[in-house]
């Protein structure tokens, strides 16, 4: 293998002095980390330059209303939210009472999977990464659907709702297994309850018991929404759209953008905030020693600390610049949390963090905008406070993102008629073919 991983090696890679010649934007970015322009989208807005260019605090709409708020009213009359918001965002508007219940009925109307499904494709072979297990359970669904194949926006916005309804019992009923049949603990197939919301139900489907508390489900509800949608450039959802844009069917591309989100870059950072705080929490006794924590905080940086990567996990993002509203609208609701589980002196080593990180990267980086928490940072708390494994970490991301890559596809469907099929400059050099009695070692 090392022959062939030479070779590899001596012939894919490209002098990064081409990519400057052929003004080549290396990961769709320029010089700065800005994206290039390469669609429009009506779904949602993310805000963190003001009109003279200077940076300000983020702003994530969605459908044009604000996060902030919605959190603020969802709090203040003490409502769950996700089926709301799912209906805002795949359809452009808020509901109405009626129209909510109406569409709460479809999407429990929905929930439930094929006869024998749970025995015959999730209980075999299993595995712990239940990304990839949830990869195989919708493309067998796809064989259950008569209309697979079928390209009409009503067929699309059927398959979505059924897997939007079905991705909890597909991800937590995937973990159950491998927590089973891998880990030798008991098997628990709950059903959902009809009458309980995405969130709560969720919670009743991982738990024994299948109890919880209201604040644990309503920060739950939240975090789901905060992970919904975040514009089409983010890379499963712009692998949404590039998928879409051939033509394929809805469950191929759910599972493309699905193994996008897997990835080590886009999906599992949350993992990484909360071993990271884990190992801070160890290695500085006195966790109210600022000094202590800031010193590590460094060592983390000159990889001579956690994974010698020299990555602090849940600090900046690509696109805000001051703060990411979406760690913002989190954060009031973890201290409730950390209040409820007694956790209050972890929220605030938390805090402590949030507050020295950007200090150390400053000191020890050349950055060129500012660095903050990003949503990342305290998601990850979240899910420890409420019991849940870490295998269940990214599969909750695609719980709530397949609500935005399903208005993507949708919006690419109507709004462009072409493949995405970008430039690629080819930079080799024109050569004979030599016979094979003729080729050097």
């Amino acid at each position: 293998m090392d022959n062939y991983i030479t070779k590899i090696q001596k012939n894919s890679i490209i002098p990064l002095a081409f990519y400057e010649q052929y003004d080549v934007k290396k990961g769709l970015r320029d010089v700065n980390g800005k994206g290039v322009l390469a669609g429009l989208t009506n779904i949602s807005a993310i805000h963190s330059f003001d009109e003279a260019g200077d940076p300000m605090p983020g702003i994530l709409e969605y459908r044009a209303i604000n996060i902030k708020a919605i959190s603020e009213h969802l709090k203040a009359e003490n409502r769950f939210g996700f089926e709301e918001i799912t209906y805002l965002l795949l359809f452009g508007e808020l509901p109405t009472a009626s129209e909510l219940a109406e569409f709460n009925l479809k999407l429990v109307d929905k929930r439930h999977l094929p006869p024998e499904f749970v025995r015959d494709i999730i209980l075999k072979a299993t595995s712990n990464d239940v990304m990839n297990s949830m990869s195989r359970s919708i493309l067998s669904l796809a064989t259950f659907d008569e209309k697979v194949n079928e390209m009409t926006l009503e067929n699309v916005l059927d398959q979505s709702l059924s897997l939007i309804a079905n991705f909890p019992l597909l991800a937590i009923y995937a973990y159950q297994a491998y927590n089973h049949i891998e880990k030798d603990e008991s098997l628990y197939i709950h059903y959902p309850d009809k009458n309980l919301t995405t969130a709560e139900n969720i919670l009743r489907l991982l738990r024994p018991d299948k109890q919880f508390t209201d604040t644990e489900a309503k920060v739950l509800d939240l975090a789901l929404i905060l992970h919904m949608e975040h514009g089409g450039g983010n890379n499963s959802t712009f692998t949404t759209h590039v998928v879409t844009s051939s033509g394929t069917d809805t469950y191929a591309s759910v599972v493309a953008s699905l193994s996008s989100l897997k990835g080590s870059k886009h999906g599992g950072a949350n993992i990484k905030v909360a071993k990271m705080l884990d190992d801070i929490w160890k290695n500085v006794p006195d966790h109210t020693d600022e000094d202590a924590i800031f010193d590590y905080l460094c060592k983390i940086l000159n990889k001579d600390a956690f994974d010698k990567k020299g990555l602090i996990y849940g600090m900046g993002h690509a696109i805000y610049s001051l703060s990411d509203p979406r760690a913002e609208v989190l954060k009031s609701y973890v201290k409730e949390l950390a209040e409820e589980k007694g956790l209050h002196d972890a929220y605030q080593f938390y805090k402590k963090i949030e507050r020295l990180a950007p200090q150390a990267i400053a000191q020890e980086r050349n950055i060129y905008k500012g660095v903050s928490a990003n949503v990342d940072f305290y998601s990850g708390f979240v899910y420890q406070m409420l019991g849940l494994p870490e295998e269940l970490y990214t599969p909750l991301f695609a719980i709530a993102r397949i609500v935005g890559w399903s208005a993507h596809r949708m919006e690419e469907m109507l709004n462009m008629n072409k493949i995405i099929r970008p430039a690629y400059e080819s930079v080799l050099t024109t050569k004979a073919y030599t016979k094979i009695e003729d080729r050097e070692l």
